[in-house]
Formats: C-alpha cells, sequence, structure tokens
C-alpha cells in the first residue's frame, strides 16, 4: 500500500553537504537517531495528472519507530512501534494492524529505516544534480516489493524531496520541511490504541 511506502522514509533527512548523495546517506543512518517535521505530499499518475494531494506531520526514532499523520485534506495516522504498524483512518473508524517485518520489508522504510542495511535491499547510485538538489536513486532488488523506484533530493545536506514511482506508474513526491534532527521524543508517541467502538482488522 501507497502509505506504507510513504513511512520512515524521512530518515535519511541531513548529512554533511561536502559528501556525494550516497556518502550523505551512509553518515546520516549512524547518526541520526530520531526526527520530525512537517511534509507535503503529492501523487500523480503516468502522464503527470495530479491524483491526490495532502500534508501532515511526522516524528520518527530509529530504528522502525514513527508517527505519520495526514491533517489535509483528511485525516489518517500511521503509528509503529518497531514490532507492528498500526493505521488508523478516522472517517472509517477503522484501525488496520500489520507486522513491520511484512509492512517494512523490500520497501523504501527499509532503505531509510536503518534496520537493515539497504544496500542489501536496494541497489544505490549517485544521479546528476537537478533542480538545485543532490539526488540518490535507489532501486529494489526485489522484484516484487510493488516499488520500481526512488530518489532522494538533498540541499545543502538536508533532505528536500523524496520521489518513488510505484509499480502502477505513480509517482509520489514528499516535500520535507520544519525538520528537526534528533529531538527528544516520548516513548508514548510510538504507542497506540484502538479508539472504543474502532473496526480492528488484523493484529
Amino acid at each position: 500500500m501507497r502509505w506504507l511506502l510513504l513511512v520512515a522514509m524521512i530518515f535519511s533527512l541531513s548529512a554533511p553537504a561536502v559528501a556525494g548523495a550516497v556518502e550523505e546517506f551512509r553518515i546520516f543512518t549512524t547518526q541520526t537517531k530520531s526526527a520530525r517535521g512537517d511534509f507535503t505530499q503529492v501523487v500523480v499518475d503516468r502522464t503527470g495528472k495530479v491524483l491526490r494531494e495532502a500534508s501532515g506531520t511526522f516524528s520518527l526514532a530509529r530504528p522502525g519507530k514513527f508517527r505519520w499523520s495526514y491533517v489535509k485534506p483528511y485525516t489518517q495516522l500511521l503509528v509503529g512501534d518497531g514490532q507492528k504498524v498500526w493505521v488508523y483512518d478516522t472517517d472509517l473508524n477503522q484501525v488496520t494492524i500489520r507486522a513491520m517485518d511484512q509492512t517494512l520489508s523490500a520497501t523504501p522504510a527499509a532503505l531509510l529505516a536503518g534496520s537493515q542495511d539497504f544496500e542489501k535491499v536496494f541497489a544505490v547510485e549517485e544521479l546528476p544534480r537537478g533542480d538545485g538538489l543532490t539526488w540518490l536513486a535507489a532501486k529494489p532488488k526485489a522484484a516484487d516489493s510493488g516499488l520500481e523506484s526512488a530518489r532522494i533530493g538533498f540541499n545543502k545536506g538536508i533532505l528536500q524531496k523524496l520521489e518513488f514511482v510505484d509499480s502502477f506508474g505513480q509517482r509520489t513526491i514528499i516535500t520535507v520541511s520544519k525538520f528537526e534532527k534528533n529531538p527528544a521524543l516520548s516513548a508514548d508517541s510510538f504507542k497506540f490504541t484502538p479508539p472504543e467502538g474502532a473496526d480492528v482488522i488484523g493484529g
């Protein structure tokens, strides 16, 4: 599912500007323990037509813990505690629960969450600079991941954009803002209890 491909991608968020994109990513994965900020998300089809736009906030803690909250134009909450992922759709009052390994293996989350060596899961390479950014390309080695390719763009060592194409040819662009590296985050941020009366699927 597309939202699972988005989660935890922000773990690449910043690194020394003097390094290339691949080296920036490697340095960051050893230095960043937590992060938070805002994001905007746009999904376009093969022709470039905008299908969806959304925005929200995120917080993350390595390895594999996150809180990803959509606030506009709809509300949806994703919470991962390192073992399970809860997706709460407020309009439907429905909670879906999946195992973290099932959810995040061979996806951009595996690339960025730091739970495994990303170069064992993805083939990565430097791309030419474009739009004022330094770009890293990543392609999953597994053929059935649902993700065709991903690009990570840095601006002076700070993550600016994430772009990826899924198996249906749809492209998702995430722009990060108000990024804070290594903030002190409460452990309760990465816990979720389904609201009373909610329909719970999985577990």
